[in-house]
């Protein structure tokens, strides 16, 4: 089910809301929210419910195990090893069987010794990346002490399966989220009624108005990349560039919204990245929930900034370039990840000469990296990538692309609020009649453009 289409909006969230509201006491609500967020993804394949039911249950398991076994350090090891083997082993056999198996085919042929591989039709499980963060980071989060797992197995099936965050996340950590869930029965709902609804209208204006009308554009541009020109090249490239924050960050902003509605506060996902100073800037910035988990669970275990300048750049590419395999089961998600990789130690090695630079300068030039970098992210091969970027570095003419004087009206809109406006975080959301007027407006033109067209995924619902 997609927050931008009608059965969510007349339907599913006007009935969860008020029931939720009705109920009274914390199991309840618990109950409530976690058999309507099964019943939301279930709208996609029911078959998905099974995969998220079983990850959700080995990961509560692991947790109970670990206060059963907290004065035996080797059963309460076990219980970390265990189930984290399990959640990776179903992301893996869904997301990366195929791509395993076309990587030994490649290289078979490369030397010369082709194998006949064989290929499954496996669908994958929409969000299944985004939960396993959730169960994985609780299970570890357990493990340190960090938080005291719960035994209230509808407590952690509602934080598991909150259809709020669960397809594109935020990532939310239990820690995070904790403190809501056990006063979710004392949750106050005009407290934060204002705030949800101005998140989610926010959300939906930043997908529906702004990030599918570049998509309209230039999709069917990127779809005959070879016949572009320098400057289509560009406009295309930096189309991509706008449609994807607006787009991931409308849904984390409807996500949040969603929250406040139900009494949750989830956390920020996005803070402005376009207008990051540096790589390293950037990536504190952009995707937050993920970039703080693989800092956390994975480049601080790996040895983080200790040790030889070698030893940090080492620890900066495993963590980069497994991120980049996280976004999707494609070589070029990986070499994307691997291209912020040496940016991060080069970033890292020349940061003091960096830092003397004027900031507007900084900031350009790191916008220009990003944006290249988003060619890989885009591109579905590595032809089409680098077909893209020698169009873009050297010159070549063609007629504009179809749409190109509305596209610059809308990147110029979007260059105006990314780069010297506020987020939404930084909005106070306490709105004059004119502007509260001018949001529901929009809001209304969203409803009106749905109804017009089918209500597009949004673009990380495909890692």
């Amino acid at each position: 089910m997609l927050f931008n289409s009608f059965v969510f909006l007349y339907l599913f969230l006007p009935i969860t809301y008020f029931v939720f509201w009705k109920l009274q006491t914390k199991n309840h609500r618990y109950i409530w929210l976690t058999f309507a967020s099964y019943i939301f993804y279930g709208y996609w394949n029911y078959k998905f419910c099974f995969w998220m039911a079983l990850s959700t249950l080995v990961s509560y398991s692991a947790g109970v195990g670990m206060l059963a076994y907290k004065n035996n350090p080797y059963k309460k090891k076990l219980c970390l090893i265990i189930p984290i083997c399990i959640d990776l082993l179903i992301l893996g056999v869904f997301k990366y069987t195929n791509f395993v198996l076309a990587s030994f085919q490649d290289i078979s042929q490369w030397l010369n010794s082709p194998l006949q591989v064989p290929f499954y039709k496996i669908i994958l499980p929409v969000g299944i990346s985004f939960y396993t963060f959730h169960t994985i980071s609780y299970i570890v989060d357990s493990y340190r002490q960090v938080v005291t797992p719960t035994r209230n197995f509808w407590e952690f099936s509602c934080y598991v399966s909150l259809f709020s965050q669960l397809v594109a996340g935020p990532i939310v950590r239990f820690r995070q989220i904790e403190k809501d869930l056990e006063n979710i029965d004392h949750a106050n709902r005009s407290q934060y009624m204002n705030i949800g609804w101005s998140f989610f209208a926010i959300g939906m204006i930043k997908k529906v108005i702004i990030a599918d009308s570049i998509a309209a554009i230039i999709n069917p541009a990127l779809a005959k990349y070879g016949e572009l020109s320098t400057f289509g090249a560009w406009f295309a490239v930096l189309g991509y560039t706008y449609q994807l924050y607006f787009d991931f960050s409308g849904y984390s902003d409807m996500a949040v919204g969603l929250g406040y509605l139900f009494g949750l506060k989830l956390p920020q996902n996005f803070n402005s990245p376009y207008k990051a100073t540096g790589i390293g800037d950037f990536w504190r910035r952009w995707h937050i929930s993920l970039s703080t988990c693989l800092k956390d669970y994975l480049y601080i275990p790996l040895g983080g900034n200790k040790g030889s300048r070698l030893f940090v750049a080492r620890n900066l590419m495993i963590t980069m370039l497994i991120g980049g395999l996280w976004h999707g089961a494609n070589w070029t998600f990986v070499i994307w990840g691997a291209y912020h990789g040496v940016l991060l130690v080069l970033n890292k090695k020349f940061e003091k000469s960096w830092e003397i630079i004027p900031q507007g300068i900084r900031q350009t030039v790191t916008f220009l990296l990003v944006v290249i970098g988003w060619v890989l992210f885009r591109s579905e091969n590595f032809t089409m990538a680098l077909v893209i970027l020698k169009k873009m570095f050297l010159w070549s003419k063609a007629p504009a692309p179809a749409g190109f004087i509305l596209l610059s009206l809308i990147l110029l809109i979007c260059a105006l609020v990314s780069h010297f406006g506020k987020n939404t975080f930084e909005m106070k959301h306490q709105f004059s009649p004119a502007q509260t007027l001018g949001l529901a407006a929009l809001f209304v033109l969203c409803i009106f453009v749905m109804y017009g067209g089918h209500a597009s995924p949004f673009l990380y619902f495909q890692f």
